[in-house]
Formats: C-alpha cells, sequence, structure tokens
C-alpha cells in the first residue's frame, strides 16, 4: 500500500456534483492522528451550475497532481468560486497556484476566514463573499447553496456548506477520518468506526461543548451525505455516527475537571502542540476547555480559567515576545486563577522562546506548581516531539486526579473489588515502536483469546502512554516475565514524559520492529486485530505472529491482588 503514488480519484456523489479525492497512501504529517499510519485522502467538490463552484481544494501536498486533474475535468477559465470551509497555511500554495491560473474567481468563506485568507495569500485585494450564516449562494440549476458557522477553537473559521438540490451536507473537518482506500463512501461503516473515533479524540475532543454546538446547528437540515473533508464520505453509517459524535462530545462536556487549554499559533505549529497536549488529558478522564486566545474574549477566557481545575498556556515567540493575545490572555490567568491550580507552560519557536521563558517566569514568580516541565519546540514538532506533549498532557491530568483523591476520603475496597482481586494474571511486559517512537507497560490483565490462529487479550487503560500505538494494524512484543523483581521494578515506575522506558534494560529487536526484553521468560510477536472500548480501558485483541522461550528453567511470574487493581 506505501509504495502507490499519490494520485487523484473521480467519482459522481450527486446531480452535477464531484468528488476529487487526492489520496495518499501513507501517513501525511499535518495533524496529529496521522500516528495511525493509514494514509488519507483531501476530498474536493465540484458543483456543476450555471456558475461553477469547487469546495476545499487540498493542501500543498497535493497542488500538482490536483490542479493537473481538476484541469481535466473543468476549464480553469470557467471557474467563479472556490469555497472554503476552513483556510489555513498549509492550502495557502494551492489557493495561490489557481488564482494565478483564474485571477478571476471570488472566495466564499466565513468572516475570520476572509481575514486568514488575505493574510495567508499577502494579498488584501482579494475578491471574498463573506458568509456569516444568513447568506445564500445561487449557483443555478437548482443549486441554491446555504452556509452554516461551525466555528471551534482549533478552526475559528470553520463553515459548513449545504446544498438542498443534493441534500448534501459538505462538512470539512466534521465527521472525517485519515483512511486512504479505493472505496468512495463508508459502505461497512461500522469497520471505520474505530479511526473516526479516533479522529474525533484527536481534533474534536478539546472542543466537545463547540460540536455539540455545531450538531444542533446542523440538525435543522434534511441530509443525504456527509461530504467530508479526508476519508470515505459518509452515507451508510450517517445517523449512526452523528448520534456517535453526539455520545463523544457528551462525555467530554459531562466530566467533573476540566483543563483550560489556552494557546496562540502564528503558523500552525503552537496549535498542534495543544493539539497533542489536549489528546492526552481527554484519554485520562478529563475534559478540556481549549480556548485559541486570537479569537476569544477576556470574558470567554475568564469564565474558562474560573471553572478549572488547571490551565496550560502555550506561545510562540513573534520578534522576541509573545502576541499581543497571550499577554491579554496572561494577565487575566493571573488576576482570575489561585495559585493552588496546577499549571503549565509550551510554545513553538524559531530562532529563539522569550515568550515561553515570560509565560513561565510569571507563573512561578506568582506561587503556580508545574503539571509537566516546560516545553520549548523548536520549528515544526516531530512525531517524538508529539508523543512527549501528548505524555505530559496525561500526566498533567492524572496529577489532577491524584489531587482530588487525597483531598476525598479513602474508601476501602469493596468486597466485589476484593473478590475480583483474587483473579490471578500472568506479569508481562508490552512494549512496542512506531517510526522514532517507542513505549512499554507492565500488564497484568493478558489472557489467551483464540487457540486457530492463536491470539490473546490484553487490557490497556485509556491514560497510558503506549495506548496511543495501540491501534488495528500495530505491531506489539508480549513480555512474559519470570519470577523476581529486577523487571518488574523497572517498569513499575513512574516515567516521565518522553522518558526512555527502556534505558538500563537489555533488548533486542523482534522481527516486527518491536523490543524483545532479553530477561524475559519468554516473548510473543502480536498484531492487533481489533479493539473493544471497555469502561475506562481498551480491550485489544491480537494474533501472534511468532515466539519463544528464553529462559525454559524458570517460572512465570504472576500478579496476587488484594483489589480489583492492576499495574
Amino acid at each position: 500500500m506505501q509504495s502507490k503514488p499519490r494520485d487523484v480519484q473521480f467519482f459522481p456523489v450527486g446531480i452535477d456534483t464531484t468528488v476529487l479525492r487526492s489520496r495518499s497512501w501513507t501517513r501525511l504529517r499535518f495533524e496529529i492522528e496521522y500516528a495511525l499510519a493509514r494514509g488519507t485522502t483531501a476530498n474536493c467538490y465540484i458543483i456543476q451550475g450555471d456558475r461553477l463552484a469547487i469546495i476545499d481544494p487540498p493542501g500543498e501536498t497535493f497542488t500538482q497532481i490536483y490542479l493537473a486533474a481538476l484541469q481535466q475535468r473543468i476549464d480553469l477559465q470557467k471557474l467563479d468560486y472556490v469555497i472554503l470551509g476552513h483556510v489555513n497555511p498549509n492550502r495557502a500554495a494551492t489557493l495561490k497556484a489557481l488564482l494565478e491560473i483564474a485571477p478571476q474567481i471570488t472566495f466564499v468563506c466565513s468572516n475570520p476566514g476572509a481575514i486568514n485568507l488575505r493574510g495567508a495569500l499577502e494579498n488584501p485585494e482579494l475578491q471574498i463573499m463573506v458568509m456569516r450564516g444568513e447568506e445564500t449562494l445561487d449557483l443555478g440549476k437548482g443549486h441554491h447553496l446555504q452556509f452554516i458557522p461551525t466555528p471551534n477553537p482549533r478552526y475559528p473559521d470553520h463553515l459548513c456548506t449545504y446544498d438542498p438540490l443534493t441534500e448534501i451536507l459538505y462538512t470539512d473537518k466534521l465527521f472525517g477520518a485519515h483512511i486512504c482506500g479505493d472505496q468512495v463512501f463508508d459502505e461497512g461503516w461500522e469497520s471505520f468506526q474505530e479511526d473516526r473515533r479516533y479522529y474525533f479524540d484527536c481534533l474534536m475532543a478539546p472542543h466537545a461543548r463547540q460540536v455539540e454546538t455545531a450538531l444542533d446547528k446542523l440538525a435543522d437540515f434534511p441530509v443525504r451525505m456527509y461530504a467530508t473533508a479526508h476519508g470515505p464520505l459518509v452515507r451508510y453509517g450517517l445517523l449512526q455516527l452523528t448520534e456517535a459524535y453526539r455520545q463523544w462530545s457528551q462525555q467530554q462536556t459531562s466530566q467533573d475537571m476540566t483543563v483550560a487549554l489556552i494557546y496562540a499559533s502564528a503558523y500552525g505549529n503552537t496549535a498542534t502542540l495543544a493539539q497533542a497536549i489536549a489528546r492526552g488529558i481527554t484519554k485520562a478522564g478529563v475534559a478540556v476547555e481549549s480556548i485559541n486566545c486570537e479569537f476569544a474574549t477576556p470574558e470567554e477566557i475568564r469564565a474558562a480559567v474560573e471553572k478549572s481545575s488547571g490551565f496550560i498556556i502555550g506561545s510562540p515567540t513573534l520578534g522576541g515576545h509573545a502576541p499581543t493575545p497571550i499577554q491579554t490572555a496572561l494577565g487575566i490567568v493571573l488576576s482570575t486563577a489561585t495559585n493552588n491550580k496546577l499549571a503549565g507552560v509550551f510554545g513553538s519557536y524559531g530562532w529563539s522562546g522569550e515568550a515561553i521563558d515570560l509565560i513561565e517566569s510569571k507563573l512561578k514568580d506568582a506561587g503556580y506548581r508545574f503539571g509537566f516541565d516546560t516545553m520549548r519546540v523548536k520549528f515544526k514538532p516531530t512525531d517524538v516531539t508529539l508523543q512527549l506533549c501528548e505524555e505530559a498532557g496525561t500526566d498533567f491530568a492524572q496529577s489532577l486526579k491524584k489531587a482530588k483523591k487525597v483531598r476525598a476520603p479513602q474508601q476501602p475496597a469493596t468486597s466485589v473489588e476484593q473478590a475480583v482481586g483474587r483473579i490471578v494474571g500472568s506479569l508481562s511486559v508490552v512494549t512496542t515502536k512506531q517510526g522514532d517512537v517507542s513505549s512499554a507497560m507492565l500488564a497484568s490483565w493478558v489472557s489467551q483469546a483464540t487457540f486457530n490462529p492463536p491470539g490473546l487479550t490484553v487490557a490497556v487503560a485509556k491514560d497510558r502512554a503506549i495506548e496511543s500505538l495501540m491501534h488495528v494494524g500495530n505491531k506489539f512484543v508480549l513480555n512474559i516475565l519470570a519470577e523476581g523483581r529486577q523487571l518488574r521494578k523497572h517498569f513499575m515506575k513512574p516515567f516521565a514524559p518522553g522518558e526512555d522506558r527502556f534505558s538500563g534494560v537489555a533488548t533486542q529487536s523482534a522481527d516486527n520492529g518491536c523490543p524483545i526484553l532479553c530477561d524475559a521468560l519468554a516473548y510473543l510477536e502480536c498484531s492487533i486485530q481489533n479493539r473493544m472500548e471497555a469502561g475506562d480501558h481498551w480491550i485489544v485483541y491480537a494474533s501472534v505472529d511468532n515466539g519463544k522461550v528464553l529462559a525454559p528453567d524458570k517460572v512465570t511470574a504472576v500478579h496476587h491482588r488484594k483489589s480489583g487493581n492492576h499495574y
């Protein structure tokens, strides 16, 4: 699959309506959910009424092949409108190239989108139609387009488009998934649900309140299809996915602890870091109120900080300083947040990081405790950096939860918990590696599941660092431990975000690329086939591809528990 070249797929999806799916069969690095590594599609749509419009051209990764394919289908000299669900620097290269060929085009976007567009294209004289929600666009032949602003902090200019003739809702970032394949629609939609959930968790969970507002707005439209920006178009599982978005959003908004994640982003890098940190927080069962302070009002920032259990501030450095919106937000935080709230600081920079140092020093001087070491990222974040951010977010959330437990009176284990604790399991270490990112966890909830093919299940807590590497298609090694405490003691200790789990431990590489612990009793090389959400854990089922007993004379270590808790 990964050897296939990038291409553009055409397919009719409605009356006078075609999708152009720019496809990359390998993972792209413009959002953190590329970690699933299933490739992606950038979906653009053509509506050919009396007037010609395209919706959501792809980013610069696809500019050349997209324009070549587009010119085979339409005469760009007759292109009237380019409708944009959101504007970001990644899309600027394609839009500039379009303008060179077709200078007559008019852009259609939200008001924040118009501001971003003029900045991204460095052209204040662009022809732009601003859609605030009441305006419509008549393309002729019955295509009378309506527009629904659905902003959130990550995409403050987000705009959905609805065509009543075809009953297609063009949802841009909503309801998408990063999956590449020949399938245009979501036949067999259940098979995409894990990818859609992961996409939601990474992009939408930090904005759950805004997602619920968007769902309320979109509920007024009779919709036959969601024309998404990425992945298969949603037709067969539309009702189920809509309801799932409701449930997933409510899971976030109903959490009893919230972190205010406040940031600004000049080139998208700080926003990407914020996204990764938010992912780590939400997977640990703590909600995030994501605030882009370039667009939030002082009242919104103050309200979010007041109700939060902790706050995190992220900033780029521009000309040796923090942007004015960040300085304003910092002033609000210092005057609003009591210093018993947990704090965090992060940021990206090009040549210097004075803004990050300024924020850190102001918070330290005010007496705030920090939930993780301040993170300074030069230029664009890497896979390793994003994993570090996610782990830092998880640590931050776990610190809040531990503090809450300390304040609450400790309850003795119930008889049920004591009985569950008598279930004895072998003690193992799960190890995995993807690219430059590796991780490990001590596990006792492991069970053989099948004989043919040989398979097993592992329970992985949602807030474990390794969870992000335990999706369908991923590989891992189950290292079964022998009696003795050396390896157990090493993997029982808490690891700092980004810390090497294998420092001081003898390892070798398995055929699947994951670490084998040389002092283990035995190991099994596994491929993840499925996973099921179960309360605060994921139950991961994997087939066993290979294995070996390393110490046949030793005895398997087991975990004797007095309660339902596990490693």
